[in-house]
């Protein structure tokens, strides 16, 4: 078992943070399709000890009522709107699959992590949708689910299992109800105090060690907080000195 830590996007210029880490989760592949000469020199630039997970494009995950929509400048005509998000199983969103997939064939990608809106709700065509959407998908890739919002743990796991998809979560504030091949962790803010802006302490790192480290599978960590780099950067010392001490 590999505990693996990074940030969710690049905290820092792209030359440094590849120094300084040897993961990332790719968040520009949420709100739209960079160029492939653009994803290309990224992969170069890395080197080939660099690991690249990337965020599926929201044309999967959200609904087009999403303010991401918005913020990616994606505008949907209204009569079409109920083609994209979801995991509605639409040519549209398999299409944004397919450019998905594509990006991370490049990166070399070995994850491609899938999250959900807090609006996409446990409803029988949701279920339908997102069963429908991975049993038709294809890729040499361990996929990763983080459903926001409240959903059955039972039907969560049920979703994980049969695909054997890793179910996502912050830790400190959710154990996950199914781990694949490999655990993956994102960290927004402790138990819910100052989500985002929250800083983290020696304490949340014991506690993440405690519940990550006897894992029999790799373990990816990656910080999405104000404070991520500094975060990622410190917990990476806190491993090592566990690492060190055994």
């Amino acid at each position: 078992m590999v505990i693996k830590v990074g940030c969710c996007g690049f905290a820092e210029s792209m030359t440094k943070y590849f120094k300084d880490f040897n993961l990332i989760e790719i968040q520009k592949t949420f709100y739209t399709f960079p160029k492939t000469s653009t994803v290309k020199r990224w992969r170069e630039k890395a080197g080939d000890d660099f690991e690249f997970t990337i965020k599926a494009s929201q044309l999967i995950t959200h609904d087009p009522s999403s303010p991401t929509y918005k913020k990616a400048k994606i505008n949907i005509p209204d009569d079409e709107k109920d083609k994209y998000g979801f995991f509605r199983n639409t040519d549209e969103v398999f299409e944004a699959w397919e450019k998905t997939k594509e990006i991370a064939e490049i990166l070399k990608s070995r994850v491609v992590v899938f999250q959900t809106p807090a609006k996409f709700k446990e409803t029988k065509e949701n279920i339908e949708n997102i069963m429908g959407f991975f049993s038709a998908i294809e890729g040499d890739f361990n996929y990763v689910l983080e459903i926001r919002g409240k959903w059955n743990i039972k039907t969560i796991k049920k979703i994980c299992e049969e695909f054997n998809i890793t179910h996502c979560t912050d830790v400190l504030v959710e154990k996950p109800v199914y781990i694949g091949d490999l655990a993956y962790f994102r960290l927004h803010g402790s138990k819910g105090e100052r989500i985002y802006r929250y800083k983290h302490t020696k304490e949340d790192f014991e506690e993440i060690y405690e519940h990550t480290s006897n894992l029999d599978v790799d373990c990816y960590i990656l910080f999405n907080n104000i404070y991520m780099l500094e975060d990622a950067k410190r917990f990476k010392e806190f491993i090592s000195q566990k690492f060190t001490q055994h």
